[in-house]
């Protein structure tokens, strides 16, 4: 059985840590805008179903 070593866990982190590679700024923006379009689509596209929807459930019990 293994044991653990708080230190050796430590070291192979800050190892890790060195491989990242961050996105720059340009990237960051570019996605961010991607993500907040997606959602916006998203979002218009449920609204038009739920109130589509709500239509034909109306529709059919007559309210």
């Amino acid at each position: 059985m293994m044991k653990f070593n708080p230190i050796a866990y430590g070291k192979e982190v800050k190892s890790e840590a060195k491989k990242v590679t961050w996105p720059s700024k340009d990237e960051t923006i570019k996605s961010t805008i991607a993500v907040f379009i997606m959602v916006a689509l998203a979002s218009a596209f449920l609204f038009m179903a739920d109130q589509i929807m709500a239509f034909f459930i109306r529709l059919i019990l007559g309210l």
